[in-house]
């Protein structure tokens, strides 16, 4: 039985595969329709072509670009804004035109501290997609941007505070921060080992990241084969509800079905 569609919605080339590599290649596995909206890089530019590979792997389609730049990589959108200095009202009618055209049950996107490290264009991406979700199902919202469509929920990628473990240590070690959230925060565990291959194989598609000292990719790439299944066995999810139900207290985002 298939599950739910679903739409990631993340700032970078590579954030869906590491934050959702492994829920994405389960729903694409069980016949759903999957796809990924990525906030910054353009069509043509090194990372669009890795990331293409990497969607491919996971059975997530063809990228799906609002062509801003990375707040760290001008290069990324020659001639574009910074997607943190986009005007707000642009930026969420471009997500807003992917939410309706794709028409998911499930978006799932960064978490309200921009996952582990606290990217800014993941914070971003995160307030961006909360308003794009909402007003996706308005029709006198963005009417230019196609016909209505609510999904049923929206999944923040997470992790609490039990689960960073030693992926904690390995970004401490590169000098990067840790955002966790408390335990109770999550409300759907995933366990991906039956798609880790295909979640590496996509992290790995990333090859550009993948030869960075102080990238995830580049940390990952360089732990012995055991330890960086450890490290990607598992995805946590907050789910918020979208259009909530009376009586409704099941979980109908399929996470963890």
């Amino acid at each position: 039985m298939s599950l739910p569609s679903l739409l990631g919605v993340f700032a970078h080339p590579d954030d869906e595969s590491l934050l959702a590599g492994g829920v994405l290649a389960r729903h694409a596995a069980s016949g759903a329709r999957t796809s990924v909206v990525t906030a910054t890089w353009t069509p043509g530019s090194h990372r669009a072509g890795e990331l293409a590979d990497a969607l491919h792997v996971l059975g997530a389609g063809e990228p799906r670009l609002l062509e801003y730049a990375d707040a760290r990589v001008p290069e990324s959108a020659p001639g574009r804004p910074r997607f943190v200095d986009a005007p707000l009202d642009e930026a969420v009618a471009r997500l807003v035109h992917h939410v309706r055209a794709f028409r998911p049950d499930i978006v799932v996107t960064h978490d309200d501290y921009g996952q582990l490290t606290g990217h800014p264009d993941h914070v971003h991406t995160h307030r961006v997609t909360l308003l794009a979700v909402h007003a996706a199902g308005l029709e006198h919202l963005y009417p230019q941007a196609g016909e209505p469509w609510q999904p049923g929920s929206l999944c923040l990628a997470t992790h609490p505070h039990s689960g960073v473990g030693e992926l904690g240590g390995l970004l401490a070690g590169v000098g990067k921060t840790v955002r966790s959230v408390p335990d109770e925060r999550v409300t759907a565990t995933v366990d991906v080992r039956p798609w880790l291959d295909r979640k590496w194989a996509a992290i790995a598609a990333h090859r550009s990241e993948v030869e960075r000292h102080r990238s995830l990719p580049g940390i990952l790439s360089r732990l012995p084969a055991e330890a960086r299944r450890r490290v990607l066995a598992t995805e946590w999810f907050t789910r918020l509800a979208v259009r909530p139900e009376p009586g409704d207290s099941g979980d109908p985002g399929g996470l963890t079905g």
